[in-house]
């Protein structure tokens, strides 16, 4: 009936409100204005894994992220992310997920972040807990993502780097919550729970 349909319309409005299981997103800080950005570009200290930047362009293909469950829950596609939720944030482009570890980086020493595995697995280190203040992460909102092996909370501070990637911001993990530490989603592909794509933005 009339009823059951609205409500059934108000409770997907609100779905689609919220960043969801599966979605592939950009990811901006909002204090320094950059995208989180990979590409197949090692870092010459430290890991010498995949490095992981900020980019002020919004257009790159190589900012796209997908985010999915930790290895050991599955995360239904098309449900929205809670609060508090593990996480892993998965770089589109090289299959690789966002990751920190035990290595200073290497302009600012704080905790290195890089993107670590292969076609989507790599190991506990990868997981994340999203930091939001509602029940679940709204695109709205600026939320932090908490790093769970090492406590740490994503951020940028503005460092930039030089040659090869000249310009591009280093991100890195650091242990208080601060005004560095907030992200947003901007372009991507919202999935819905029916599992057809939302198209935001650019895609």
């Amino acid at each position: 009936n009339q009823i059951t349909y609205n409500l059934q319309l108000c409770i997907l409005s609100k779905i689609l409100s919220y960043v969801t299981c599966g979605s592939l997103v950009k990811l901006l800080n909002t204090r320094h204005n950059v995208r989180l950005h990979s590409h197949d570009v090692k870092y010459g200290s430290g890991s010498g894994q995949q490095s992981v930047t900020g980019v002020d362009s919004a257009d790159d293909s190589n900012s796209y992220w997908q985010i999915r469950g930790k290895p050991s829950a599955t995360c239904q596609r098309g449900l929205p992310i809670r609060c508090g939720q593990a996480i892993r944030i998965t770089h589109m482009t090289t299959g690789r997920n966002l990751h920190t570890h035990h290595f200073s980086s290497p302009l600012s020493n704080n905790q290195e972040v890089s993107a670590f595995g292969e076609n989507g697995e790599g190991d506990d280190l990868d997981v994340w807990t999203v930091q939001c203040g509602g029940t679940f992460w709204d695109r709205d909102d600026a939320v932090r993502f908490k790093h769970v092996g090492t406590d740490v909370f994503l951020s940028v501070t503005g460092e930039q780097y030089g040659h090869p990637i000249r310009g591009q911001r280093e991100v890195h993990g650091m242990p208080s919550p601060s005004h560095h530490n907030y992200w947003k989603a901007m372009e991507g592909v919202f999935i819905q729970p029916s599992s057809d794509p939302l198209r935001h933005d650019e895609l």
